[in-house]
């Protein structure tokens, strides 16, 4: 397995009263691609920033495989930072964009021009060594901001929402280039985003935060598959959450209705968190369905069809290739295994999780 290569120990920030990390601890192993995903404010890009050496904490050490460098400077650190508006030299060409680091540590010209020669074509960029970043498109400039970063060859890679000011299709296709990079150059990539499509295309394992707090880490399946908070579920993909009680093992009350589960250990008539994703919900004969209720929207999607469904004074979100028009009553059926049972936080603070070596 793979060894410790960043370890964040205790890690708090604040800045003036605003706590935005409060005693986080996570690791991130040796090639592997780790999202730190959550919305605006929660505290991924100012862990990104504590790792690249451009904040400090306020307790807490960042270990770099082995050897604290919590107050070493970013250019110290064999680490490099791509952000998200790239910062590229504007009065450069490519060539001069990607040299900079590599003249600042004093390599020799024709190392320089290898490396230039070499990270173009790892990006499928060569050629373009004689123009300028205001010459070239959203997804090239972010090749070159990759490019400058890579040649220096730093064992950690940190992306700062890099693919945010591009179009959908070229994000798409940049998402593919950097799992291709990743997997060519065999060095850690630590990526932030807010874009929980981009997090479950490219990660090995996701980091999910919430007001400077990590809620859950696992595998992209995982995490979509086993949430363990109603967070988590509401954030990764589209969910029907419901307030419930565990009557007993393996049975939910939801909305009034029994349903066969799976999940054990949460005791009798307790209340809890159910989580049922739309694509995992079966439309039936009314008389088939463990509650009945009436289709009330639609919407064509393309590879299926996602309809509102009212039962039981709910609002049902459901995703299935199969049509049934506005008006039609339907049965409400769901696999015990598709029922994601989660013990009710007791507050917003208790919902962090532990990091499990």
């Amino acid at each position: 397995m793979p060894h410790k290569l960043i370890d964040l120990v205790h890690i708090s920030k604040s800045f003036g009263d605003n706590n935005v990390i409060d005693d986080l601890n996570l690791y991130i192993r040796e090639n592997e691609f780790l999202t730190l995903l959550g919305p605006s404010g929660c505290g991924k890009t100012t862990l990104l920033r504590i790792m690249g050496g451009f904040e400090t904490p306020n307790s807490g050490q960042v270990i770099f495989d082995g050897t604290d460098i919590t107050n070493l400077a970013p250019n110290k650190r064999q680490l490099n930072t791509v952000f998200q508006k790239y910062a590229l030299f504007t009065n450069m060409s490519v060539a001069e964009n990607i040299a900079f680091g590599l003249r600042i540590k004093g390599k020799s010209a024709a190392y320089i021009q290898d490396k230039i020669k070499y990270a173009l074509k790892l990006v499928n960029l060569d050629g373009f060594e004689e123009r300028t970043p205001d010459s070239l498109s959203g997804g090239q400039q972010q090749r070159i901001a990759i490019a400058r970063a890579i040649v220096n060859e730093p064992k950690v890679l940190l992306l700062d929402e890099p693919l945010g000011a591009l179009d959908l299709k070229l994000r798409q296709d940049m998402q593919y280039e950097l799992i291709r990079l990743k997997n060519e150059l065999g060095i850690t990539f630590v990526y932030v985003t807010h874009d929980q499509e981009e997090a479950l295309t490219m990660s090995d394992t996701i980091v999910v935060m919430n007001q400077g707090y990590i809620q859950q880490i696992g595998t992209p399946e995982d995490i979509y598959n086993e949430p363990m908070n109603a967070f988590v579920a509401d954030f990764i993909g589209e969910s029907n959450i419901f307030s419930a009680t565990m009557v007993e093992d393996k049975l939910v009350k939801i909305l009034g209705a029994n349903f066969p589960c799976v999940d054990v250990g949460f005791g009798r008539n307790r209340p809890v968190d159910a989580v049922i994703r739309p694509e995992d919900i079966d439309l039936v004969k009314p008389e088939q369905g463990t509650i009945q209720g009436v289709v009330t929207h639609l919407i064509f999607k393309g590879v299926h069809y996602e309809m509102e469904v009212t039962a039981n004074n709910f609002e049902w979100l459901v995703h299935s290739t199969d049509l049934f028009p506005v008006g039609t009553e339907v049965g409400i059926h769901v696999d015990p295994f598709d029922i994601q049972i989660m013990k009710k936080p007791e507050s917003e603070d208790e919902e962090a999780v532990p990091v499990e070596e």
